[in-house]
């Protein structure tokens, strides 16, 4: 069986001249009872609750959005595309920072958890890709729209074919999100460009389908 206790960084009065070691938390509350993993001595002392903000995030997945609010360290701070995982009554989700709001219609790149009022979130661990896709013939007027469910570290390559289902297309470019970082462009198509699912805007395609385009 596994260890669950707290594990905590505390000064040892029998091993540590003053470097916390690793302790485990056997019994918590006002005056905890914990153990050196060092030594293994036992003592009792007083653990303090790190200071929290509390924060307001919005959390956008497809068309859809909620509200929930978490409890941050105080000493934490949010940047636009940095990710976190969200802990809420909705859901246990990856987001990515959309923006973030500091008062009345003021947003920032970036900023300390105690200035913020309110974090713009998109879930990332699981998204819809929006697909344009035109006919191998390369008839524009019949090209289609068409929407895939990929995890968000799905990889999409351009040169490559991708099946889902019925559908079968070839990605010849993507657009990418304006907040997606580590990107030089904010297209590619040169062939062998790779983009995650999550940092996708719309990808572009040639229909494979077979019957895609038959005669009825």
């Amino acid at each position: 069986m596994s260890d669950t206790r707290e594990r905590v960084g505390l000064v040892c009065p029998s091993c540590s001249s003053g470097e916390p070691t690793v302790h485990e938390v056997l019994s918590p509350g006002g005056q905890a009872t914990v153990r050196c993993t060092d030594c293994g001595h036992t003592h009792k002392t007083e653990i303090s609750e790190p200071e929290t903000e509390s924060i307001d995030i919005v959390v956008s997945q497809d068309d859809q959005s909620f509200t929930t609010t978490m409890e941050v360290p105080a000493d934490t701070y949010a940047e636009v595309g940095g990710e976190f995982v969200v802990d809420s009554p909705e859901a246990l989700l990856q987001a990515r920072v959309t923006d973030i709001e500091v008062g009345p219609e003021e947003r920032v790149e970036e900023a300390d958890a105690e200035d913020i009022e309110t974090l713009w979130t998109r879930a990332v661990d699981n998204v819809s890709v929006k697909v344009t896709l035109h006919p191998s013939d390369g008839n524009r007027d019949r090209t289609r729209p068409l929407s895939v469910a990929v995890p968000g570290d799905y990889e999409f390559e351009i040169g490559e074919t991708e099946t889902f289902g019925d559908e079968e297309f070839t990605v010849e470019g993507v657009q990418i999100r304006e907040n997606a970082p580590d990107y030089r462009f904010d297209k590619l198509d040169h062939k062998g460009d790779i983009a995650f699912a999550k940092d996708v805007k719309r990808l572009y395609a040639r229909d494979e389908t077979s019957t895609a385009w038959s005669a009825w």
